[in-house]
C-alpha cells in the first residue's frame, strides 16, 4: 500500500511563506516514483493543478497563477516532494493535496495521478 503524508500547512498572512512536504512510502511492495505533484481545492471550487515534478529529470511544471511564487522540489533519497510557497495571497487559501504517479505517462492533470495524500489546509489572511 502506498502512502503519501503531507505536512506544513497552516495560517499565514498575505505576503508570507509556507513550505509543504509530502513523504511517499510503500509497505509490502516496491514503489518507483515517476512524478509527483501538488493540487489544491479552494472552498466551493474544483480541485486544480498547482505544480508537478518529474522524479528522475527534475523537470517542473506550474500553473500560471503560482509561477514565480511557488517552487516544487524533491529529495530522491527521502522520497519526499516539497512546495515552497512565497508571496502568498488570500486566493491561495485551499486544501493542498500531494499526488504521485508510478508509471510513465502524462503528469499534468489530476487524472494522471493514482496516489493521493489526505490534504493539508493552507489559509492566507488578508
Amino acid at each position: 500500500q502506498v502512502q503519501l503524508v503531507e505536512s506544513g500547512g497552516g495560517l499565514v498572512q498575505a505576503g508570507g511563506s509556507l513550505r509543504l512536504s509530502c513523504a511517499a512510502s510503500a509497505s509490502g511492495r516496491t514503489f518507483t516514483i515517476y512524478a509527483m505533484g501538488w493540487f489544491r481545492r479552494a472552498p466551493g471550487k474544483e480541485r486544480e493543478f498547482v505544480a508537478a515534478i518529474h522524479w528522475s529529470t527534475g523537470s517542473t511544471y506550474y500553473t500560471d497563477s503560482v509561477k514565480g511564487r511557488f517552487t516544487i522540489s524533491r529529495d530522491n533519497a527521502k522520497s519526499t516532494v516539497y512546495l515552497q510557497m512565497n508571496i502568498l495571497k488570500p486566493e491561495d487559501t485551499a486544501v493542498y493535496y500531494c499526488a504521485a504517479r508510478a508509471s510513465p505517462g502524462l503528469w499534468y492533470t489530476s487524472n494522471d495521478f493514482g496516489y493521493w495524500g489526505q490534504g493539508t489546509q493552507v489559509t492566507v489572511s488578508s
